[in-house]
């Protein structure tokens, strides 16, 4: 009988310690979760005007014959064309470059022989707003002859964007805190530390109304980053 007893005591003392252990792990659990709950995750922006420090110009032309001394002929009147208008404009030889030359020839089922010289020049240089003037008086060329391409154009470069970073992830970061503020102070609390950052990507577009398409289009251009911050609530 007693052994009976010791037998159906130790069931209900198991039992017992399971409901105690499982309370704790419960009751930890919602510790665990309302630790977790006391923080809020906003993003933060910084945003910069910028004027880029850098023009290509790419101006990629052609000229079209039977002959090649012919074609190759007008190419070079093309290439000295725009060679006078860089100079013109107070472009060195430096800064301009022929970068590229291809020739191609095709003769068709009456043996009629074409050859196509297609070539390209690029300027490079730090001088953006002097590009940009010179950019404008590309028809000129035109008048003059030059077969320019579609691919012909230039593209204005923001070069010192490491310079920014620092200073702009930390104004991301405090308006991020701002934002953060603001939560606490609606439900009642505190601003801690950060708990978890990230460092959103930089992108450098065109400023509102400036350029179409790509910011690289104009050389008035707007540095954006967005970090996104954890901060743990007091």
């Amino acid at each position: 009988m007693a052994g009976n007893m010791a037998l159906r005591v130790v069931p209900a003392a198991l039992v017992a310690l399971g409901l105690v252990a499982g309370g704790w792990a419960m009751g930890n659990g919602l510790v665990r979760a309302k630790a977790a709950g006391r923080e809020v995750t906003v993003r933060g922006l910084a945003e910069r005007d910028v004027v880029a420090d850098l023009a290509t110009w790419t101006l990629d032309y052609s000229a079209t014959g039977g002959d090649l001394t012919t074609v190759q002929a007008q190419i070079d009147h093309d290439t000295q064309a725009i060679q006078a208008l860089l100079t013109a404009n107070g472009f060195t030889a430096d800064e301009a470059s022929v970068a590229g030359t291809t020739v191609n020839q095709f003769r068709n089922n009456q043996g009629v022989l074409t050859i196509t010289i297609r070539q390209k020049l690029q300027l490079r240089t730090t001088k953006v707003m002097q590009a940009r003037r010179t950019f404008a008086q590309q028809t000129a060329l035109v008048r003059q002859g030059v077969a320019l391409q579609d691919s012909s154009g230039i593209v204005y470069s923001f070069t010192k964007l490491n310079a920014l970073k620092p200073a702009m992830i930390g104004e991301a970061t405090r308006d991020a805190r701002a934002g953060a503020q603001q939560f606490a102070h609606d439900s009642g609390a505190g601003v801690g530390a950060i708990r978890h950052a990230t460092q959103g990507y930089f992108t450098v577009g065109a400023r509102d109304g400036e350029g179409e398409g790509s910011g690289q289009a104009s050389p008035f251009q707007k540095v954006r980053v967005v970090t996104t911050v954890d901060f743990l609530l007091d």
